[in-house]
């Protein structure tokens, strides 16, 4: 299932590891075989995936099955996006190829919810955000002829309705709805509403549920993290540690804490620090700046300062090591000046963000900021390439090779060679490895860096459950991997052992590679020519050759990946003659150092 938001490349996102996008049906195994189209929303949109595999898990449970054609679909179910326009401009191609079809079509997500009014939508079932566990009747009642319209709800979808993951090994978890901002720009407070929080309970009980099913990665959803808990009296804080004392203490299942605002984390960072430095924690927080120009800020009602979100920064950086921050710019927003887009790209300058999301802002109708007096769009196109220019000079892995990390491992890159790993600080780490790692964690070391990610080799698997063997059989609930209140002194639990499977940065990276993984069953042992020159000289052509992978991968085209393949397991003239000479090479001293023996006997 793929979203119409993944069918447009977000500028400055990293491209070429997503999974292949292809439209996919469901077909229904009752009497009549009816089949029904599905797309669904990127990753990046917060709430819009769990949504959609929510949807898909209920069509699953009454006996709809996914398929890939389309075209050959009874009926289709586009799940939307609002927050970008060219994502709704996608939406109303589809509806009108779907229309062109004669084809049933049941629209749900944010826009319906948001613009319920659209003349695209006419004729057209829809289903709302907090509707989603009535998608089977909504679709049923379509296939018969009917049109279904279900927009209003007052409770939350309950979070263990059926579901299909789009990747088994990640959970993506909702913790609220809406949010608590009223930004001008914004249409998702129009579709999703005021905040709603699912309570600590409910979130702590699916985080049990999913770990038993094997989900490797908890991925917490919102439109806005920071915000959680304020409708029903609780907090971020709270929550975070109610889950991290439900994670496995050897580390097999990781937490990614979602997108944050800054103004509802500023008086909880160090709090979140502590999380952040929790060895099942993943060092890494989206939090969006929008702008670096306070007048910016002020127009769009973002209700934080430059200053304040610098805080935010600073604060991680310095109290979690390895942090990564990524942040969002709208290029481009109504009033900006030049002097405004120059204080943005000094900030981008300055931090140097490993990820930068960048837009060019689009007027959404409805919207305060559709009313302002906009900026010139060739002007808006200027500054987003510019600023993209800018961001794309940074090389934010450098310093990294050579480096001993510990990943997880939960997909399979585009070129279908790589399997991609994250670090604790979600570095993407691709390495060359057999698919059944996948939903593992393994020890690497980075062999050559990227623009968008790194390169690894395979050192170590960790047995997870030998670590959990290992571990004290009187480890009580409340010893379960304790956040790390000091970077370099780690709490996870009184043995220095069970503390070390928690993983090398668990500690700040003060453990040793020794210590931190009692139980690892060695998988690709060290190239034993590692220190010699023909192992120097294989090296540094591998490396080459990854770097001119990621771009292949990158840019996306078959050609290129094919290519990417032979160069992965293929050596050209060059190498040949290279290894062939070393060979002839090393007979030769051989021979010489055998003659030379032969004389010195003959003589005696």
């Amino acid at each position: 299932m793929e979203d119409i938001e993944d069918l447009v490349v977000g500028t400055g996102a990293p491209p070429g590891f997503r999974l292949p996008l292809t439209a996919v049906g469901v077909n229904l195994k009752k009497k009549k075989s009816n089949k029904l189209s599905q797309t669904s929303p990127s990753p990046e949109i917060p709430g819009t995936q769990s949504d959609s595999e929510y949807m898909a898990g209920q069509l699953s449970a009454f006996g709809y099955s996914i398929i890939d054609n389309p075209e050959s679909a009874d009926l289709w179910l586009i799940n939307t996006c609002t927050v970008k326009s060219p994502s709704q401009s996608a939406m109303d191609t589809l509806i009108v190829k779907c229309k062109s079809a004669k084809k049933p079509l049941v629209v749900a997500g944010c826009v319906p919810q948001g613009s319920r009014d659209l003349k695209e939508l006419e004729g057209v079932s829809i289903v709302g955000v907090q509707q989603i566990d009535r998608v089977v009747e909504v679709v049923e009642e379509t296939l018969k002829g009917h049109e279904v319209r279900l927009l209003n709800r007052k409770t939350l979808p309950a979070l263990d309705l059926p579901k299909v993951r789009k990747n088994k090994f990640v959970e993506i978890l909702p913790i609220n709805v809406g949010c608590l901002g009223a930004c001008t720009y914004c249409k998702t407070k129009h579709a999703r509403g005021h905040l709603g929080s699912y309570t600590t309970g409910s979130l702590v009980s699916r985080v049990k549920s999913v770990i038993a099913d094997g989900v490797k990665e908890i991925w917490l959803s919102s439109e806005d993290t920071g915000a959680y808990g304020r409708d029903i009296g609780v907090n971020l804080p709270t929550l975070l540690n109610s889950i991290v004392s439900e994670l496995p203490p050897d580390a097999s299942t990781m937490l990614r804490i979602g997108m944050t605002n800054p103004p509802f984390i500023l008086e909880h960072l160090k709090e979140i620090a502590e999380v952040l430095r929790h060895p099942c924690v993943y060092s890494f927080l989206h939090v969006p700046v929008q702008s670096g120009s306070d007048a910016v800020l002020s127009v769009m009602n973002r209700e934080y300062t430059v200053s304040e979100f610098r805080t935010v920064v600073d604060t991680l950086t310095e109290l979690v090591p390895g942090m990564q921050i990524a942040t969002d710019i709208i290029c481009g927003f109504p009033g900006e000046t030049d002097e405004d887009f120059t204080q943005t790209i000094s900030l981008i300058k300055e931090y140097k963000f490993p990820q930068v999301h960048i837009s060019q802002f689009y007027p959404r109708p409805g919207t305060p900021a559709a009313r302002m007096k906009k900026v010139p769009s060739t002007l808006v196109k200027k500054r987003s390439r510019e600023l993209t220019s800018v961001f794309e000079a940074f090389m934010p892995y450098d310093g990294m090779e050579g480096r001993i990390e510990r990943i997880w491992i939960t997909e399979i890159a585009t070129d279908g060679i790589h399997l991609v790993g994250h670090t604790k600080g979600y570095v993407q780490v691709l390495v060359i490895a057999p698919e059944s790692m996948l939903g593992t964690s393994a020890i690497v070391k980075i062999t050559s860096v990227g623009r968008w990610s790194v390169f690894g080799e395979v050192i170590e698997t960790i047995n997870h459950m030998n670590v959990k063997s290992a571990s004290r059989k009187d480890i009580s609930s409340q010893d379960k991997c304790s956040p790390c209140s000091d970077p370099n002194e780690c709490t996870c639990t009184r043995e220095p052992e069970p503390c070390a499977s928690c993983g090398p940065e668990s500690c700040g990276g003060q453990t040793t590679l020794e210590e931190s993984a009692p139980s690892r069953n060695p998988t690709f042992p060290e190239d034993p020519n590692s220190r010699n020159l023909i192992g120097w000289l294989l090296r540094k052509r591998k490396n080459h050759v990854h770097k001119r992978v990621e771009g292949e991968i990158a840019s996306g085209s078959k050609e290129k990946q094919e290519w990417a393949r032979g160069s992965m397991g293929e050596w050209g003239v060059v190498d040949k003659a290279l290894l062939g000479g070393m060979l002839v090479s090393f007979l030769t001293i051989m021979a010489l150092l055998i003659h030379l023996g032969v004389r010195t006997l003959s003589s005696n």
